[in-house]
């Protein structure tokens, strides 16, 4: 009897394997996850090599070497230029036209127009610039003539976009033997500045 229960049990077991067998699923496969795509990062300051364009308004103060005779009026005008970005500093030229009508007490006379030839240089603040600015400067008036001179100041400018700059500029100027009276003249602009990089 053993033995029939024993063959039985063997006969029933050949039979129960193949049907557990097709029962088993395999594990199904872990999923793959793809790395992320590198985000690029942007620079923590911009490039600013390149042409720029743009305008210029504020106020001038107009003194002289002749007691009473000195003025002061809004100013403003056109800039335009070009920088070349070093890393960490910037160098660059830049020329200015502004109109005035700074009437000068004591005579019957006003300046009208100023140009300027800069040279600029400056460290670079996240997006914006710090600089130091100087050149040659030529003034003109409605009846006392002209005089060219020089001039030092300084200035910030800040990225707003790529390609707009916001900033406020100070310039002191000097000019010796302004006109036939052989006038000393000085003269303090502050300017806010726009400008359009190409």
């Amino acid at each position: 009897m053993l033995k029939h229960t024993t063959a039985l049990a063997a006969v029933a077991s050949l039979f129960a394997a193949p049907a557990l067998a097709g029962n088993i699923t395999p594990a199904a496969p872990e999923p793959v996850i793809a790395a992320p795509a590198p985000v690029p990062v942007a620079p923590l300051t911009p490039n600013w090599t390149g042409f720029y364009a743009g305008g210029q308004l504020g106020y001038a103060w107009v003194d002289t070497d002749i007691n009473n005779v000195d003025g002061d009026d809004i100013i403003g005008g056109i800039v335009g230029g070009y920088d070349y970005d070093l890393g960490n500093w910037v160098v660059g030229v830049g020329l200015d036209y502004d109109f005035a009508d700074i009437n000068l007490s004591g005579v019957n006379a006003s300046v009208e127009e100023v140009f300027r030839a800069k040279l600029r240089g400056g460290y670079k603040i996240g997006r914006g610039l710090l600089y130091g600015t100087g050149g040659y400067a030529w003034a003109d008036t409605d009846n006392l003539g002209s005089d060219d001179g020089w001039f030092l100041g300084g200035g910030y400018e800040h990225r707003i976009t790529d390609q707009v700059s916001l900033g406020l500029e100070a310039l002191y100027h000097e000019f010796d033997g302004f006109g036939n009276a052989n006038t000393d003249v000085d003269a303090t602009t502050v300017q806010a500045r726009a400008t359009f990089r190409f």
